[in-house]
């Protein structure tokens, strides 16, 4: 039930092992909520991450639950967390320290109970280091590392990897499995 950190390039398979991770973890009863932290702009994603309070942009509309509080109990995947804008990452590690989230403008903090996994494309220790990535954040994060290599360093990885795309694209084209 612990914070996992997964590190490793880009197709290593990072959200497979999130997956996973929820999968067999007490939490896999309850929601599994990712949130590629890459794709999501700056200017939504706070309101992505932490919902809004009603009325709290100026315009009427409805409360919005954000990303955060949708994965209360359950588990709350990070991708690309490396790819985070300062304020998020300091938003982000209050919710970490309290375990409660506060809506945009303003409402109550929520109590929030739930386990974090984050993927980082690149080596978080070294952004930490050329001030990229809070330290503090980072230490949040990094309870359990997970480091995947790349598969040219799995080289006998690549036979079954092989037979188990060859097995899922001839059931999903409806033909017969050669292997």
């Amino acid at each position: 039930d612990l914070d996992v950190l997964i590190e490793g390039e880009t197709g290593t398979g990072k959200e497979l092992v999130a997956v996973q991770l929820h999968r067999l973890g007490r939490r896999r009863t309850r929601p599994f909520v990712a949130v590629n932290c890459g794709a999501v702009p700056d200017a939504f994603a706070e309101a992505e991450l932490f919902g809004h309070a009603q009325d709290s942009s100026g315009y009427r509309r409805p409360q919005h639950v954000g990303r955060i509080e949708a994965a209360d109990k359950g588990t709350l995947f990070l991708d690309e967390v490396d790819s985070m804008s300062p304020a998020i990452q300091t938003k982000l590690l209050r919710v970490l320290e309290e375990r409660e989230v506060t809506p945009l403008g303003g409402g109550e903090p929520r109590p929030i109970d739930l386990r974090v996994v984050a993927a980082a494309k690149g080596n978080l220790r070294e952004a930490v280091s050329q001030c990229a990535f809070r330290q503090d954040l980072f230490y949040r994060l990094d309870v359990v590392r997970l480091r995947l290599p790349p598969l040219r360093e799995r080289r006998d990885d690549i036979l079954p990897l092989f037979a188990h795309f060859v097995t899922k694209g001839a059931e999903r084209l409806g033909v017969s499995n050669y292997l």
